[in-house]
Formats: structure tokens, C-alpha cells, sequence
């Protein structure tokens, strides 16, 4: 497990926890077993996140559903055992990151079937919408949902947005600033104008932000015509859910991104049950 992640997760538990859960303190001293139910159908996610924080307090950890799995109602996920104190302080931490990640898991498998059913070499990315604190599980989770990460933080890769725009000198100076230092960087347009512009110097990956369908289409065929398609990755961003993602994946494009993958999570419920 990436260090940042165990670093994180300790974080969590000690805000939960605080000086200490005085509540399972006044329990007896002893050893239980439990195990953790999925309440609802989706794709389960954050499993080996959770061994981890039950296994920072000494808990054994038994999976019975890895990443990446289906789940229905009331399929037991894993089981957990240990000193009731640290099981039951786990607890709400545990499932917490549970629930989130299979939720953003379960929206990006929808949407990643939806689109492959229309074309099968158009992915779907997320965005840097992320809770801070949980960019890492977040981005893991839109993996283990069959989507792909995009750039993790800002050191990545150069993404040449509207404010960059406004605050460069022209769309040209900056894309010709880019190309001398990297070879791979993005552009995000809002016109064909700039999206033809941007193809002419050269940019590897052009987003297409907040266009319809209908416009996108166009552009690429402009681009088309005007011979600057070819090694060219189109991204289109803004707007997009399940009610249109199956336009925009016919308009011929070959990145989707989607920030409400990770903005706006309905999360799967989870339960613990002491046996």
C-alpha cells in the first residue's frame, strides 16, 4: 500500500477516535468477531483500505469480496476479529471509506459500460473534483470502477485551462512554452476557432469544455479536414452524466472526463454486525 495512503488512513482513525472512544471503553475486555454486510448492489471498493485500518489495531481481517466486485444486498464483504475496543473504534472509519469508494466505483462502472457499449475506445477519466484528503481513495476507486485517473496532482502534467488563457499572452505563446518542456500537455478550448489554433501548434490533448454534442461532432470534423486530427487525443468535459454520455460518446471523441464521479458520491451502505 502507497505510504501516502497508510499515512491517511491513521489520520482518519485518530478523527475519529480523538483521545480515545469512551464509549467501547466501558465495555468488557474481550475478543469478538464480526462481520461487514453490504446493504445495497453496486461494486464493492476500499476493501484492502479497510483491512488496513482494522489491522493498524491489531484486528484480524478476513476479505471476502475484493475490489472490483459485485455486490447485492446483504453479501458479506469481510470479517473482522480482534479486541472489542479496537474492532468497534474501527468501526464508522472503516465503513466510511467503504461506502464512498464503492459508491464512486458503482457511478463510474455505469457510465463506463454505457460508453464502451457505444464505442469501445473512448475512456472515461476523472477530474482533480476530489475531496481534499481522499484524492488518492477517490481516483483508486474511479480504477477499480473500470475509469482512469487523469493527473493525480498538478506537478503531473501541464493542463492549459481558461484562467491560464487569460492570464498568458495568447494561447500560442503558452502551448509553444509548453512544447519546448514537455511532450505530453492539454489545452482546453471553448470555440473551434481555439480548438483548430491548438491543433496547428501542436497539442497533444485538446478539451472540448462544456460543448454539446452536436458542436463536437463538428469540430472533429473540421479537424478532420483541415488534416489535424491525426495524433490528436479529444477530450470533451462539462455537463456530461448518464442522460448524455451516449452523444457525446458518438461524437467521435476519445476522452471523456467526468468531475461528479468524485464531486457528488452516493455511497453504498455497509453495516458491521458483532457476532
Amino acid at each position: 500500500m502507497h505510504s501516502r495512503a497508510k499515512k491517511a488512513l491513521e489520520v482518519f482513525l485518530k478523527e475519529d477516535i480523538g483521545k480515545g472512544d469512551i464509549t467501547s471503553k466501558l465495555l468488557p475486555r474481550k475478543k469478538i468477531s464480526a462481520i461487514i454486510i453490504s446493504r445495497q448492489r453496486g461494486i464493492v471498493a476500499g476493501v484492502s483500505h479497510a483491512r488496513e485500518i482494522f489491522n493498524s489495531r491489531d484486528c484480524k481481517v478476513r476479505i471476502l469480496k475484493n475490489d472490483g466486485s459485485k455486490i447485492e444486498p446483504n453479501d458479506k464483504i469481510m470479517t473482522v476479529a480482534g479486541q472489542a475496543y479496537s474492532v468497534l473504534s474501527c468501526e464508522r472509519t472503516a465503513l466510511n471509506l467503504l461506502s464512498r469508494m464503492s459508491g464512486i466505483a458503482t457511478q463510474t462502472n455505469e457510465l463506463v459500460k454505457i460508453i464502451k457499449s457505444i464505442n469501445p475506445k473512448v475512456d472515461l477519466y476523472s477530474t482533480r473534483k476530489t475531496a481534499p484528503g481522499l484524492r488518492i481513495f477517490d481516483k483508486e476507486a474511479v480504477e477499480i470502477g473500470g475509469g482512469r485517473k487523469h493527473r493525480m496532482y498538478l506537478d503531473q502534467m501541464v493542463m492549459i485551462k481558461d484562467n491560464h488563457l487569460a492570464v498568458a499572452e495568447s494561447l500560442q505563446d503558452i502551448v509553444r512554452s509548453a512544447k519546448k518542456r514537455y511532450k505530453k500537455f492539454e489545452v482546453e478550448v471553448e470555440n473551434q476557432d481555439s480548438a483548430i489554433e491548438a491543433a496547428k501548434e501542436g497539442a497533444p490533448i485538446i478539451m472540448l469544455d462544456n460543448m454539446p454534442p452536436k458542436e463536437i461532432s463538428c469540430i472533429i470534423q473540421v479537424l478532420k479536414q483541415l488534416n489535424l486530427r491525426k495524433g490528436i487525443k479529444i477530450e470533451a468535459s462539462g455537463g456530461i452524466d448518464t442522460s448524455n454520455v451516449k452523444s457525446y460518446a458518438k461524437t467521435g471523441i476519445d476522452m471523456i472526463s467526468i468531475g461528479r464521479l468524485t464531486s457528488s458520491v452516493s455511497g453504498i451502505d455497509f453495516s458491521l454486525e458483532v457476532n
